[in-house]
C-alpha cells in the first residue's frame, strides 16, 4: 500500500460493484472489529479511538527484498493508542532485483508477530506477476513461523481478486482488495477469489460511491489522524455493516 498513488476513477466503482456480488464467507477474524483503521509511517496519536469500535491496523516495519538481500526498516514514528485497543501489525514488502531465499524473508517478515499485544498479522506485498511463487512460499513459511491461533492477513490488489486465481489456497485467513490508488491497468473481469469476500480496503480521499457493504473495513488516511477524522471515518464504514 503506498501513500501517494493515481486517482479513483470509474474502476474502483466497477471493483466495489463486483465485489457486491461475491458470495459471503464467514467471518475470517472473528471476534475483531469490524473496522481497523491503518496507521502509516508517520507520528500517529490514535488515543481518541474507541477500542469498541475500531482496531489499529499500523505499519510495524518495511522489509526491502534488494539484489537477493533483506534488510529491514523498522517503524521510526511514535504510536499512542487506548489500552485494549486491537491491534495488528502490518508488514510492507518491497522488492528489487534478485529474491531472496525465502526462510530469509520470512523471518523478517513473521517477527513483528512476536510484538507484545498484536493480534494479528498483516502482510503488504504488491507482488508483481514473476513473484507470485515467491510470495506464496513466503506466506506459507510466514504462517508456518507465526503462532498457530493468529490470523495472518494480506492486501491485494483489486485485479487479484477479480481477473486471476493465484491466490487460491495461500494460507491467509482473509486477502484485502484495495479499492483506491488503483492506476488503469486493475483488471475487474473474470473470477473472483472468495478470499476477497469478507474485507475490503477504502481510504478517507477516494470516497466509494458504492459502499463495499457488509465487510470488514480498512480505513487508509494520506495525512495523520485527527481526533475528528477518526471519528468521522468510523462513523461512516460503521454505517456499511
Amino acid at each position: 500500500m503506498k501513500p501517494i498513488g493515481r486517482t479513483w476513477g470509474w474502476l474502483a466503482a466497477a471493483a466495489i460493484a463486483s465485489l457486491a456480488l461475491m458470495p459471503h464467507r464467514a467471518d475470517p477474524l472473528p471476534g475483531f472489529p469490524r473496522v481497523f483503521v491503518w496507521a502509516w509511517e508517520r507520528p500517529e496519536n490514535l488515543q481518541s479511538l474507541d477500542s469498541r469500535a475500531a482496531g489499529v491496523a499500523f505499519l510495524a516495519r518495511t522489509v526491502f527484498l534488494r539484489n537477493g538481500a533483506v534488510t529491514v526498516r523498522p517503524r521510526l514514528q511514535p504510536l499512542r493508542f487506548r489500552p485494549g485497543a486491537v491491534l495488528m501489525a502490518v508488514v510492507r514488502i518491497e522488492a528489487e532485483g534478485g529474491l531472496p531465499p525465502v526462510d530469509q524473508a520470512a523471518m523478517a517478515v513473521s517477527e513483528p508477530a512476536g510484538i507484545p499485544g498484536i493480534r494479528a498479522l498483516q502482510v503488504d506485498f504488491d507482488a508483481t506477476r514473476s513473484q507470485r511463487d515467491f510470495y506464496r512460499e513466503l506466506l506459507g513459511e510466514v504462517r508456518r513461523r507465526m503462532p498457530p491461533a493468529m490470523p495472518l492477513s494480506m492486501t491485494a490488489l483489486a485485479s487479484w481478486c477479480e481477473s486471476d486465481r493465484w491466490m487460491a489456497g495461500l494460507p491467509v485467513a482473509e486477502a484485502v482488495p484495495m479499492l483506491f490508488r488503483m492506476g488503469t491497468n486493475a483488471g475487474l473481469t473474470g473470477s473472483r477469489d472468495p478470499l476477497c469476500a469478507s474485507s475490503a480496503g477504502v481510504s478517507t480521499d477516494e470516497p466509494p460511491a458504492a459502499p463495499p457493504r457488509g465487510r470488514r473495513i480498512y480505513v487508509f488516511h494520506p495525512r495523520a489522524w485527527s481526533p475528528e477524522d477518526l471519528r468521522a471515518a468510523v462513523h461512516e464504514v460503521s454505517r456499511w455493516q
